[in-house]
């Protein structure tokens, strides 16, 4: 630690101002529909978190982190370990994010829940904090995290940085922080210890290396929170600095983003579930190949007469999901021509259709090929037209302007619930899905926060 930093700086900056929001907020200051949704978001972590926890992905993580973990001090969702609170912050927020089934802020991308929740939970495993408590943190965290992304979105993504990954280091500091009674002056270093750990790459995506940043991004964002309680400090101005994240990372950061209507607005609310497991730019795709799968003419095998697919969506939907020849499940999470042929073929899009066994299907890899895309800048990238065209001349249309799932088409609370049960089943995991569920929407009146943690994890 460096003594001769300097004192930050009594202007207000982004960076100050986010610190003293977070450090002065009350519970009662925030409002009814934000708390319902707070608990939706943890509902749905809970979910995606266990269908992956025995993953050969996880099996490896959990083989490495242990092998240097410092005790059994905190609960893996899904599985029987106990590691120490660095090392759960980090495999249970990979284990969200290995489907891509998680949660997804808009219009940022930002899957805020998985570097945010872990860190939360494992404090509670390791120190009083009521459920409260937690709510309240992880709202904040979730606040902090997105509207720093806000400030450099879409150019920060385009640029080939993970955003989740990025900005989540910072939603999870502060979240930490707010749970260990932090100040404004603290978080501030908090948001420059994190800054500095802030990391994530696009190119990583269909690998197990994506799952790393997002890891890093919980168990960064706590060990930020622990030395700034404990008087590291950092920079005085960590987001806005000449040289600090937001103008290395973005060309032109809007800092007014970060700050205005804040305790106003709320970017929990802003966040959207998905109902399939892949990037969230495909959900219009499968909406829509779905829709056209019930056809007759696709129907009953008629699939095979298909000679071309055309999807006209955002050059995003085309930048990020054509990938022709993926040879794994991962892969396929962020593939069209996978996501297409699954849902025409099989009427199906849950997680054994996007598995190495589905991926190594022939069919599935002969449809797929004939995709071909339009861009159309003026479309939203929650838009696609779905062109199917046969070898006789004639073709389908399918256009989704609003996909399930997205915040025009809410999951309802009863499906979030539905999609625990279902992904608890599709892991195999010993875990009462109905207790977990009960636990986290009581959380705001739980004595123990840690409650529904230890309900996710397994005994053997």
């Amino acid at each position: 630690m460096t003594m001769n930093q300097p004192a930050v700086s009594d202007a207000i900056s982004p960076s100050i101002e986010l610190s003293r929001f977070v450090a002065a907020s009350r519970w009662e200051d925030v409002p009814a529909e934000v708390r319902h949704a707070a608990r939706r978001a943890i509902l749905n972590f809970f979910a995606v978190a266990i269908s992956a926890a025995r993953t050969p992905s996880l099996d490896i993580a959990v083989r490495t982190y242990a092998r240097f973990s410092a005790g059994p001090q905190a609960s893996l969702a899904g599985r029987p370990d106990r590691v120490d609170v660095l090392s759960a912050a980090a495999l249970n927020a990979m284990a969200a994010n290995v489907f891509d089934f998680d949660d997804t802020h808009h219009p940022t991308i930002i899957h805020p829940s998985s570097p945010i929740a872990p860190v939360l939970f494992a404090l509670a495993e390791t120190r009083p904090m009521s459920g409260q408590e937690l709510l309240h943190a992880f709202v904040l965290g979730v606040e902090v995290a997105c509207r720093i992304g806000n400030s450099i979105s879409p150019e920060h993504y385009a640029r080939g940085w993970h955003i989740t990954s990025t900005c989540g280091v910072f939603g999870a500091g502060l979240a930490a922080a707010k749970t260990l009674g932090l100040d404004a002056r603290q978080n501030v270093h908090a948001l420059g210890i994190a800054a500095v750990q802030a990391g994530g790459l696009v190119e990583a995506l269909g690998t197990g290396a994506k799952s790393v940043s997002v890891g890093n991004a919980a168990r960064n964002g706590l060990l930020s929170a622990l030395l700034a309680a404990d008087g590291f400090d950092g920079p005085a101005l960590p987001l806005e600095g000449e040289r600090g994240f937001l103008r290395v990372v973005s060309d032109a950061p809007r800092l007014n983003a970060m700050t205005e209507g804040l305790g106003g607005s709320w970017e929990l609310l802003n966040n959207a579930y998905k109902p399939y497991p892949c990037g969230v730019v495909l959900n219009p795709v499968i909406d829509a190949c779905l829709e056209l799968s019930s056809d007759p003419r696709i129907q009953n095998e008629g699939w095979r007469g298909i000679s071309r697919i055309e999807l006209t969506g955002h050059p995003l939907l085309r930048q990020r999901t054509d990938r022709p020849g993926i040879t794994s499940g991962r892969q396929s999470q962020v593939c069209a021509q996978h996501a297409v042929a699954v849902a025409l073929v099989r009427g199906r899009a849950g997680l054994a259709e996007f598995s190495d066994e589905a991926v190594a299907d022939p069919v599935l890899r002969t449809l797929g090929a004939r995709l071909a895309f339009n861009d159309d800048a003026a479309m939203s990238v929650d838009a696609v037209k779905v062109r199917v065209e046969f070898n006789d001349g004639a073709a389908l249309l399918r256009e989704i302007t609003a996909p399930r799932g997205s915040l025009a088409r809410p999951l309802e609370d009863d499906a979030i619930e539905q999609k625990l049960r279902d992904l608890v089943r599709y892991a195999g995991v010993d875990v009462n899905a109905d207790r977990l569920i009960d636990s986290v929407w009581s959380l705001e009146t739980a004595a123990d926060a840690a409650l529904p943690m230890r309900l996710a994890a397994t005994r053997k």
